[in-house]
Protein backbone atom coordinates (compact mmCIF):
# COMPACT_ATOMS: atom_id res chain seq x y z
CA UNK A 1 0.00 0.00 0.00
CA UNK A 2 2.75 2.50 1.08
CA UNK A 3 4.66 1.89 -2.51
CA UNK A 4 1.01 2.32 -4.07
CA UNK A 5 0.73 5.53 -2.54
CA UNK A 6 4.38 6.75 -3.28
CA UNK A 7 3.60 6.06 -7.18
CA UNK A 8 0.41 8.00 -6.94
CA UNK A 9 1.27 11.14 -4.69
CA UNK A 10 5.36 11.12 -6.63
CA UNK A 11 6.21 11.41 -2.68
CA UNK A 12 6.82 9.59 0.59
CA UNK A 13 3.10 8.89 1.47
CA UNK A 14 4.07 10.65 4.99
CA UNK A 15 0.19 10.44 5.99
CA UNK A 16 -0.58 6.93 5.31
CA UNK A 17 2.60 6.00 7.42
CA UNK A 18 1.61 8.20 10.31
CA UNK A 19 -1.95 6.81 10.33
CA UNK A 20 -0.60 2.99 10.20
CA UNK A 21 2.34 3.89 12.61
CA UNK A 22 -0.70 4.04 16.12
CA UNK A 23 -2.52 1.08 14.61
CA UNK A 24 -5.04 1.33 17.38
CA UNK A 25 -5.83 4.63 17.02
CA UNK A 26 -6.11 3.97 13.15
CA UNK A 27 -8.99 1.05 13.65
CA UNK A 28 -10.79 3.51 15.93
CA UNK A 29 -11.11 6.08 13.46
CA UNK A 30 -12.02 3.61 10.57
CA UNK A 31 -14.41 2.45 13.17
CA UNK A 32 -16.21 5.77 13.57
CA UNK A 33 -16.25 6.72 10.27
CA UNK A 34 -17.89 3.86 9.12
CA UNK A 35 -20.27 4.07 11.96
CA UNK A 36 -20.99 7.61 10.54
CA UNK A 37 -21.72 6.38 7.26
CA UNK A 38 -23.88 3.21 8.66
CA UNK A 39 -25.97 5.79 10.55
CA UNK A 40 -26.55 8.04 7.59
CA UNK A 41 -27.13 5.33 5.09
CA UNK A 42 -29.79 4.15 7.64
CA UNK A 43 -31.40 7.05 7.62
CA UNK A 44 -31.36 7.59 3.89
CA UNK A 45 -32.68 4.45 3.67
CA UNK A 46 -35.55 4.97 5.39
CA UNK A 47 -36.21 8.24 4.45
CA UNK A 48 -35.97 6.54 0.75
CA UNK A 49 -38.29 3.91 1.89
CA UNK A 50 -40.85 6.59 3.11
CA UNK A 51 -40.55 8.28 -0.02
CA UNK A 52 -41.24 5.18 -2.29
CA UNK A 53 -43.71 3.69 -0.24
CA UNK A 54 -45.80 6.77 -0.80
CA UNK A 55 -45.44 6.65 -4.63
CA UNK A 56 -46.93 2.57 -4.75
CA UNK A 57 -50.56 3.11 -4.48
CA UNK A 58 -50.26 6.15 -6.59
CA UNK A 59 -48.25 3.83 -9.40
CA UNK A 60 -51.05 1.30 -9.01
CA UNK A 61 -53.51 3.62 -10.25
CA UNK A 62 -54.47 3.81 -13.78
CA UNK A 63 -55.16 7.38 -14.32
CA UNK A 64 -53.25 10.35 -16.06
CA UNK A 65 -54.59 13.19 -13.36
CA UNK A 66 -55.68 12.79 -10.20
CA UNK A 67 -58.55 15.10 -9.21
CA UNK A 68 -58.54 15.49 -5.16
CA UNK A 69 -60.41 17.58 -2.55
CA UNK A 70 -58.79 20.72 -2.80
CA UNK A 71 -57.49 20.30 0.89
CA UNK A 72 -55.49 17.22 -0.08
CA UNK A 73 -51.97 16.75 1.23
CA UNK A 74 -51.67 13.43 1.06
CA UNK A 75 -53.24 9.75 0.26
CA UNK A 76 -55.15 9.69 3.38
CA UNK A 77 -56.01 12.79 4.21
CA UNK A 78 -57.79 14.01 1.57
CA UNK A 79 -62.37 14.61 1.99
CA UNK A 80 -64.81 13.34 -0.12
CA UNK A 81 -65.79 15.27 -3.01
CA UNK A 82 -68.32 15.35 -5.10
CA UNK A 83 -69.56 12.59 -7.06
CA UNK A 84 -70.73 15.57 -9.80
CA UNK A 85 -67.12 16.68 -10.55
CA UNK A 86 -66.69 13.42 -12.49
CA UNK A 87 -69.59 14.79 -14.76
CA UNK A 88 -68.13 17.31 -15.28
CA UNK A 89 -64.46 16.12 -16.30
CA UNK A 90 -66.03 13.98 -18.08
CA UNK A 91 -67.32 16.94 -20.81
CA UNK A 92 -63.75 18.72 -20.94
CA UNK A 93 -62.25 17.69 -24.56
CA UNK A 94 -59.25 15.40 -23.70
CA UNK A 95 -60.78 13.50 -21.44
CA UNK A 96 -61.01 9.64 -22.08
CA UNK A 97 -62.58 8.12 -19.19
CA UNK A 98 -62.91 9.05 -15.25
CA UNK A 99 -63.81 6.80 -12.61
CA UNK A 100 -64.60 7.27 -8.54
CA UNK A 101 -62.26 5.68 -6.27
CA UNK A 102 -63.08 5.71 -2.60
CA UNK A 103 -60.44 5.47 0.23
CA UNK A 104 -60.11 4.59 3.95
CA UNK A 105 -58.91 2.52 6.98
CA UNK A 106 -59.66 -0.40 8.40
CA UNK A 107 -58.43 -2.53 11.16
CA UNK A 108 -57.85 -6.34 10.35
CA UNK A 109 -57.56 -7.93 13.75
CA UNK A 110 -55.10 -11.43 13.23
CA UNK A 111 -55.93 -14.56 15.17
CA UNK A 112 -53.31 -13.88 17.44
CA UNK A 113 -55.04 -10.53 18.70
CA UNK A 114 -52.79 -8.70 16.92
CA UNK A 115 -53.95 -5.52 14.13
CA UNK A 116 -52.88 -4.58 11.27
CA UNK A 117 -54.05 -0.88 9.54
CA UNK A 118 -55.04 -1.53 5.70
CA UNK A 119 -55.77 1.16 3.52
CA UNK A 120 -59.00 0.07 1.52
CA UNK A 121 -59.59 1.10 -2.06
CA UNK A 122 -63.38 0.53 -3.34
CA UNK A 123 -63.97 0.44 -7.23
CA UNK A 124 -66.44 -0.03 -9.37
CA UNK A 125 -65.51 -4.17 -10.83
CA UNK A 126 -66.92 -2.80 -14.35
CA UNK A 127 -64.20 -0.52 -14.75
CA UNK A 128 -61.14 -1.38 -12.12
CA UNK A 129 -58.68 1.90 -12.20
CA UNK A 130 -55.95 -0.25 -10.81
CA UNK A 131 -53.31 -2.09 -12.48
CA UNK A 132 -53.27 -4.63 -10.27
CA UNK A 133 -56.33 -5.41 -11.20
CA UNK A 134 -56.21 -6.00 -14.74
CA UNK A 135 -55.93 -9.74 -15.67
CA UNK A 136 -56.77 -10.69 -11.82
CA UNK A 137 -58.72 -13.90 -12.30
CA UNK A 138 -60.58 -13.15 -8.71
CA UNK A 139 -61.81 -9.50 -10.00
CA UNK A 140 -65.47 -11.18 -11.21
CA UNK A 141 -65.52 -11.92 -7.39
CA UNK A 142 -65.43 -8.04 -6.12
CA UNK A 143 -68.77 -8.11 -7.52
CA UNK A 144 -70.06 -10.45 -4.86
CA UNK A 145 -71.17 -8.04 -1.65
CA UNK A 146 -68.39 -8.29 0.86
CA UNK A 147 -65.74 -10.12 -1.19
CA UNK A 148 -62.58 -8.53 -1.37
CA UNK A 149 -58.34 -8.76 -3.05
CA UNK A 150 -55.91 -8.74 -0.03
CA UNK A 151 -52.52 -7.39 -0.78
CA UNK A 152 -50.06 -9.95 -0.80
CA UNK A 153 -47.06 -7.52 0.41
CA UNK A 154 -48.92 -6.52 3.52
CA UNK A 155 -45.89 -7.05 6.04
CA UNK A 156 -46.39 -9.36 9.33
CA UNK A 157 -49.49 -11.39 7.69
CA UNK A 158 -49.66 -15.07 8.96
CA UNK A 159 -47.11 -16.86 7.29
CA UNK A 160 -48.02 -19.08 3.81
CA UNK A 161 -51.73 -17.44 4.10
CA UNK A 162 -51.41 -15.33 1.08
CA UNK A 163 -49.98 -18.59 -0.53
CA UNK A 164 -53.15 -20.53 0.49
CA UNK A 165 -55.25 -17.18 -0.55
CA UNK A 166 -54.35 -17.65 -4.09
CA UNK A 167 -54.22 -21.48 -3.89
CA UNK A 168 -58.16 -21.14 -3.42
CA UNK A 169 -58.35 -21.37 0.15
CA UNK A 170 -61.10 -19.44 1.40
CA UNK A 171 -60.04 -16.82 4.30
CA UNK A 172 -62.34 -14.80 6.22
CA UNK A 173 -62.51 -12.17 9.01
CA UNK A 174 -64.51 -9.82 10.68
CA UNK A 175 -64.63 -6.02 10.31
CA UNK A 176 -67.25 -3.37 10.74
CA UNK A 177 -69.54 -6.17 11.66
CA UNK A 178 -68.80 -8.04 8.66
CA UNK A 179 -67.43 -10.77 7.42
CA UNK A 180 -64.78 -10.44 4.71
CA UNK A 181 -63.93 -13.03 2.09
CA UNK A 182 -60.11 -12.71 0.63
CA UNK A 183 -60.87 -14.16 -2.75
CA UNK A 184 -57.40 -13.43 -3.59
CA UNK A 185 -54.25 -11.46 -3.90
CA UNK A 186 -52.74 -8.07 -5.33
CA UNK A 187 -49.42 -6.90 -5.21
CA UNK A 188 -48.67 -3.00 -4.15
CA UNK A 189 -46.36 -2.89 -0.87
CA UNK A 190 -47.39 -1.33 2.25
CA UNK A 191 -45.95 1.91 3.54
CA UNK A 192 -45.32 3.96 7.13
CA UNK A 193 -49.07 4.48 7.57
CA UNK A 194 -50.54 1.70 6.82
CA UNK A 195 -49.65 -2.34 6.34
CA UNK A 196 -51.00 -3.08 3.33
CA UNK A 197 -54.26 -2.87 1.06
CA UNK A 198 -57.45 -4.12 0.32
CA UNK A 199 -59.56 -4.03 -2.92
CA UNK A 200 -63.62 -3.92 -2.47
CA UNK A 201 -66.24 -2.85 -4.64
CA UNK A 202 -67.59 0.39 -4.17
CA UNK A 203 -70.48 -0.94 -3.22
CA UNK A 204 -68.71 -3.60 -0.26
CA UNK A 205 -66.90 -0.32 0.43
CA UNK A 206 -70.17 1.44 1.02
CA UNK A 207 -71.35 -1.15 3.06
CA UNK A 208 -68.37 -1.43 5.53
CA UNK A 209 -68.46 2.10 5.81
CA UNK A 210 -72.00 3.28 5.88
CA UNK A 211 -71.37 7.19 6.63
CA UNK A 212 -70.00 7.17 3.90
CA UNK A 213 -72.21 8.52 0.32
CA UNK A 214 -71.95 7.02 -3.02
CA UNK A 215 -72.22 10.77 -4.59
CA UNK A 216 -68.77 11.48 -2.31
CA UNK A 217 -65.83 9.31 -3.93
CA UNK A 218 -62.29 10.86 -2.63
CA UNK A 219 -60.43 10.55 -5.67
CA UNK A 220 -61.67 11.15 -9.39
CA UNK A 221 -58.84 8.99 -12.03
CA UNK A 222 -58.83 10.57 -15.29
CA UNK A 223 -57.30 9.23 -18.09
CA UNK A 224 -56.42 11.22 -21.31
CA UNK A 225 -56.73 10.88 -24.86
CA UNK A 226 -53.74 9.03 -26.86
CA UNK A 227 -51.97 11.78 -27.57
CA UNK A 228 -53.08 14.27 -25.31
CA UNK A 229 -50.55 15.84 -22.98
CA UNK A 230 -52.09 15.41 -19.16
CA UNK A 231 -50.91 19.04 -18.16
CA UNK A 232 -53.43 20.86 -21.24
CA UNK A 233 -56.27 18.73 -19.72
CA UNK A 234 -55.62 20.00 -16.00
CA UNK A 235 -55.50 23.40 -17.71
CA UNK A 236 -58.83 22.74 -18.63
CA UNK A 237 -60.39 21.06 -15.65
CA UNK A 238 -59.08 23.96 -13.64
CA UNK A 239 -61.44 26.49 -15.84
CA UNK A 240 -64.69 23.94 -15.18
CA UNK A 241 -64.00 22.55 -11.33
CA UNK A 242 -64.80 24.71 -8.44
CA UNK A 243 -61.49 25.36 -6.97
CA UNK A 244 -62.74 25.70 -3.72
CA UNK A 245 -63.36 21.70 -3.37
CA UNK A 246 -61.70 20.11 -6.29
CA UNK A 247 -58.18 20.15 -7.47
CA UNK A 248 -56.86 18.72 -10.45
CA UNK A 249 -53.35 17.82 -10.75
CA UNK A 250 -51.33 15.17 -13.14
CA UNK A 251 -50.22 11.68 -11.10
CA UNK A 252 -46.79 12.49 -10.90
CA UNK A 253 -47.59 16.12 -9.19
CA UNK A 254 -49.41 14.30 -7.08
CA UNK A 255 -47.18 11.86 -5.87
CA UNK A 256 -44.41 14.75 -5.75
CA UNK A 257 -46.88 17.02 -3.31
CA UNK A 258 -47.44 14.00 -1.52
CA UNK A 259 -43.71 13.42 -1.07
CA UNK A 260 -43.03 16.68 -0.09
CA UNK A 261 -45.40 17.27 2.05
CA UNK A 262 -44.60 14.10 4.16
CA UNK A 263 -40.80 14.52 3.96
CA UNK A 264 -41.28 18.11 4.75
CA UNK A 265 -44.16 18.86 7.20
CA UNK A 266 -44.88 14.97 8.96
CA UNK A 267 -42.36 14.57 11.71
CA UNK A 268 -41.36 11.07 10.16
CA UNK A 269 -39.78 12.83 7.62
CA UNK A 270 -38.36 15.34 9.37
CA UNK A 271 -36.91 13.36 11.95
CA UNK A 272 -35.04 11.13 9.01
CA UNK A 273 -33.51 14.56 7.86
CA UNK A 274 -32.29 15.24 10.92
CA UNK A 275 -30.47 12.19 11.34
CA UNK A 276 -28.39 12.42 7.69
CA UNK A 277 -27.44 15.70 9.67
CA UNK A 278 -26.51 14.10 12.94
CA UNK A 279 -24.50 11.30 10.84
CA UNK A 280 -22.75 13.60 9.31
CA UNK A 281 -21.44 15.58 12.12
CA UNK A 282 -20.99 12.54 13.99
CA UNK A 283 -18.30 11.31 11.29
CA UNK A 284 -16.69 15.13 10.92
CA UNK A 285 -16.41 15.01 14.25
CA UNK A 286 -14.48 11.53 14.74
CA UNK A 287 -12.27 12.77 12.08
CA UNK A 288 -11.49 15.92 13.29
CA UNK A 289 -10.47 14.12 16.14
CA UNK A 290 -8.11 11.94 14.85
CA UNK A 291 -6.49 14.42 12.51
CA UNK A 292 -6.50 17.39 15.04
CA UNK A 293 -4.41 14.65 17.49
CA UNK A 294 -2.07 13.85 14.88
CA UNK A 295 -1.28 17.55 14.25
CA UNK A 296 -0.71 17.79 17.86
CA UNK A 297 1.28 14.72 18.07
CA UNK A 298 4.04 15.70 15.18
CA UNK A 299 3.70 19.86 15.76
CA UNK A 300 7.38 19.68 16.96
CA UNK A 301 8.27 17.72 13.17
CA UNK A 302 6.06 19.61 10.97
CA UNK A 303 7.53 22.72 12.88
CA UNK A 304 10.51 21.53 12.11
CA UNK A 305 10.08 21.45 8.47
CA UNK A 306 8.39 24.79 8.24
CA UNK A 307 11.85 25.92 9.73
CA UNK A 308 13.84 24.21 6.36
CA UNK A 309 11.29 26.09 4.29
CA UNK A 310 8.29 23.87 3.77
CA UNK A 311 5.10 26.02 2.98
CA UNK A 312 1.54 25.08 4.73
CA UNK A 313 0.71 23.97 1.36
CA UNK A 314 2.62 20.59 2.02
CA UNK A 315 1.34 20.18 5.50
CA UNK A 316 -2.23 20.15 4.12
CA UNK A 317 -1.47 18.03 1.78
CA UNK A 318 -0.64 15.53 4.26
CA UNK A 319 -3.55 16.21 6.53
CA UNK A 320 -5.95 15.70 3.53
CA UNK A 321 -4.39 12.40 2.50
CA UNK A 322 -4.97 10.89 6.06
CA UNK A 323 -8.78 12.61 5.29
CA UNK A 324 -8.68 11.16 1.99
CA UNK A 325 -7.60 7.77 3.69
CA UNK A 326 -10.02 7.59 6.55
CA UNK A 327 -12.57 8.27 3.89
CA UNK A 328 -12.04 5.85 1.63
CA UNK A 329 -11.02 2.58 4.15
CA UNK A 330 -13.91 3.42 6.54
CA UNK A 331 -16.60 3.58 3.76
CA UNK A 332 -16.08 0.64 2.70
CA UNK A 333 -16.78 -1.65 5.61
CA UNK A 334 -20.06 1.13 6.24
CA UNK A 335 -21.82 -0.03 2.52
CA UNK A 336 -21.26 -3.52 3.11
CA UNK A 337 -22.67 -3.00 7.36
CA UNK A 338 -25.56 -1.00 5.43
CA UNK A 339 -26.38 -3.40 2.77
CA UNK A 340 -26.84 -6.00 5.25
CA UNK A 341 -28.82 -4.27 7.28
CA UNK A 342 -31.02 -3.05 4.55
CA UNK A 343 -31.47 -6.94 3.87
CA UNK A 344 -32.84 -7.29 7.45
CA UNK A 345 -34.87 -4.23 7.75
CA UNK A 346 -36.79 -5.25 4.25
CA UNK A 347 -37.00 -8.53 5.32
CA UNK A 348 -38.53 -7.87 8.60
CA UNK A 349 -40.97 -4.79 7.84
CA UNK A 350 -41.73 -5.42 4.45
CA UNK A 351 -40.63 -1.45 3.58
CA UNK A 352 -38.71 -0.58 -0.23
CA UNK A 353 -35.11 -0.71 1.61
CA UNK A 354 -33.16 -0.83 -1.24
CA UNK A 355 -29.89 -0.03 -1.63
CA UNK A 356 -29.29 3.08 -5.17
CA UNK A 357 -25.66 2.98 -7.11
CA UNK A 358 -26.82 6.75 -6.37
CA UNK A 359 -27.22 6.78 -2.93
CA UNK A 360 -24.16 5.06 -2.29
CA UNK A 361 -22.09 7.32 -4.91
CA UNK A 362 -23.10 10.39 -3.22
CA UNK A 363 -22.70 9.13 0.62
CA UNK A 364 -19.38 8.32 -0.90
CA UNK A 365 -18.65 11.72 -2.10
CA UNK A 366 -20.01 13.46 0.80
CA UNK A 367 -17.73 11.06 3.07
CA UNK A 368 -14.84 12.32 1.75
CA UNK A 369 -15.43 15.73 1.57
CA UNK A 370 -16.50 15.67 5.45
CA UNK A 371 -13.31 13.80 6.25
CA UNK A 372 -11.30 16.15 3.88
CA UNK A 373 -13.41 20.01 5.62
CA UNK A 374 -12.27 18.16 8.89
CA UNK A 375 -8.61 18.00 7.58
CA UNK A 376 -8.64 21.78 6.86
CA UNK A 377 -9.82 22.94 9.89
CA UNK A 378 -7.18 20.27 11.91
CA UNK A 379 -4.84 22.05 9.96
CA UNK A 380 -5.40 25.53 11.65
CA UNK A 381 -3.58 25.10 14.89
CA UNK A 382 -0.61 24.14 11.98
CA UNK A 383 -0.61 27.41 9.89
CA UNK A 384 -0.39 29.25 13.14
CA UNK A 385 2.54 27.59 14.76
CA UNK A 386 5.76 29.42 14.84
CA UNK A 387 9.03 27.27 14.91
CA UNK A 388 10.57 29.57 17.13
CA UNK A 389 8.06 29.27 19.89
CA UNK A 390 8.43 25.61 19.92
CA UNK A 391 12.10 24.83 20.76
Amino acid sequence: MTALLERLLGRLPLGWLQLIHRPPRFAAALAGVAFANILVFMQLGFLGALIESIALPYRAMEADIVIAASDTNTLADSSPLPRQRMYEALAVPGVASATPLYYAKLDWKQPDGTIRTLDVFGVDPERPSLSPLRGNAALDTLKRADHALIDNRTRNAPPGLFAAIDAGQPYTFEAKNRTINIAGTIAIGGGFAADGYLVVSDQTFLRLFQQRAAGAPNYILVRTEAGVPPQRVVAALESVLPADDAAPRTLADTIARDQRFQTTQRPVGMVFGFGIVIGALVGGIIVYQVLSSDVADHIREYATLKAVGYDDSYFLGIIVEEAAILAAFGFVPGLLVALGLYTFVSAQTALPLTMTFARALALCTGTMAMCVLSGFVATRRLARADPAELF
